[in-house]
């Protein structure tokens, strides 16, 4: 559900150094070199030039591969965490989510950034990280392989598996058989949208902070601040679908990649209220880029500015 943007800079990441910097305040330009300014300013925020760049293609390949690879892993522990019958699913599933978000973070870091979710290319983009171009590019990639991991699954689960849950995909409530007929059990739309919303802020906010904060990245190394984002994962999975505890919600989604390939591959009741797994986490990650802008800019981009 996680991932990185491009957060140790040039000198790892290779994208790092696209943060559009302030204007000077003096001495005051003219306003031919204010416009030279702002088209320039403009040019980077777009980067144009990265929708035909050969390096950034292939790098959207990691996160193809990436978000493919997550989505069959946590959909494939979705499902066999509940069919061991275990009396502790939940933390089962929860601990082997971690440990596969660290471990791809891991694997997909030195190539692309290792974002393999829309909301962190999403908070990556607005807080001047990468361009706009490169945002785009990823975010498709990564819908792409968010349908290949469903459809990877769906190669390999019965049919029975595959109805009972939904292919591991993203559900607000479902339809059950009642005492008198059929029944709509689940979470509301309105308590799945601000579960979405403020679970996927806590996730920017407690661990993509870590990676984005250069000197807290470096500080920390690779390895740990990608195991702190795979435990605030986990640590989210785990309260998400311990405390609602109710059948027909399947979760916190927390990346849209994720729910949009079991929604295209399965279709059916998890197009119900999907907008939620969209919306809910990209509001939180404009809340995110918005407290970014808010902080003292010495605690935002401290190391970069010595």
């Amino acid at each position: 559900m996680a991932g990185i943007a491009g957060v140790v800079h040039d000198d790892e990441s290779g994208y790092g150094g696209n943060r559009v910097q302030p204007f000077a305040s003096t001495p005051r330009p003219s306003k031919t070199e204010r416009g030279k300014r702002d088209s320039c300013a403009l040019r980077r925020i777009l980067g144009l030039d990265e929708l035909v760049s050969l390096n950034v293609w292939r790098a959207s390949l990691a996160e193809v591969f990436g978000t493919a690879t997550l989505v069959f892993a946590m959909d494939t522990i979705v499902i066999s965490s509940y069919e061991t019958q275990t009396k502790t699913p939940n933390l089962i599933m929860a601990t082997l989510i971690a440990l596969t978000v660290a471990i791809l973070l891991l694997a997909t870091f030195p190539i692309s950034g290792g974002h393999i979710n829309p909301v962190i290319t999403l908070s990556a983009m607005f807080t001047g990280l990468i361009t706009v171009s490169r945002a785009a590019i990823y975010i498709l990639a990564q819908c792409i392989g968010g349908i290949l991991g469903a459809l990877a699954l769906k190669a390999v689960v019965n049919s029975t598996i595959e109805q009972t849950f939904s292919l591991g995909g993203c559900t607000l409530n479902i339809v059950a058989p009642g005492p008198n007929g059929p029944v709509v059990v689940g979470l509301e739309t309105g308590q799945g949208l601000w579960l979405e919303i403020i679970c996927t802020f806590v996730f920017l906010f407690s661990s993509i902070w870590i990676a984005f904060d250069r000197r807290q990245a470096v500080a920390l190394g690779r390895v740990v601040f990608c195991s702190i984002i795979g435990l605030v994962v986990g640590l989210l999975v785990f309260i998400s679908t311990t405390v609602t505890a109710t059948k027909g919600y399947a979760g916190v989604g927390m990346n849209p990649a994720r729910c949009l390939g079991p929604a295209l591959v399965r279709g059916g009741h998890l197009w119900k209220g999907h907008w939620v797994f969209w919306v809910g986490p990209v509001v939180a990650s404009v809340a995110f880029s918005l407290y970014t802008k808010i902080i003292p800019r010495e605690h935002l981009i401290g190391a970069e500015s010595k």
